[in-house]
């Protein structure tokens, strides 16, 4: 409990001398950058959102499909479906609905509702799913 208390005093003293500020989403971007290039799966996934959006990165679809399919490899749930989504539209790489199919399976399989949901809907309307 003694430590927690310092812990706090310490981060509440920083705080107030300016020495802790708010990160840029450039920050942000460059510390998910670090973490992903080191095969962190979550940190590739944020990447990715980053370039999604555009924040703190130049907006490029293709980075973002780059980054989701690094995390989606190492089972991701969120990432293969991401994934799935890319391949589904176009986005970031060719349209593929094989390969959509495949990305929304693997993360279905982890219980991934919109993925279930996605597989649904391609085979209702006579697409390459189950």
């Amino acid at each position: 409990m003694r430590k927690m208390l310092m812990i706090a005093c310490l981060l509440s003293f920083a705080t107030m001398c300016g020495c802790r500020t708010a990160p840029t989403p450039e920050n942000k971007a460059e510390q998910w950058r670090k973490a992903a290039e080191q095969g962190d799966a979550e940190a590739q996934y944020n990447l990715g959102l980053c370039y999604e959006d555009g924040e703190g990165v130049t907006r490029d679809l293709c980075e973002a499909a780059k980054w989701w399919r690094k995390a989606a490899e190492q089972g991701y749930a969120q990432a293969q479906f991401d994934l799935g989504c890319c391949y589904a539209a176009g986005l970031g790489v060719a349209e593929d609905e094989a390969e959509s199919v495949k990305w929304y399976r693997k993360a279905a399989e982890q219980g991934h509702e919109k993925a279930k949901a996605a597989l649904k809907k391609l085979e209702q309307r006579g697409g390459t799913a189950p």
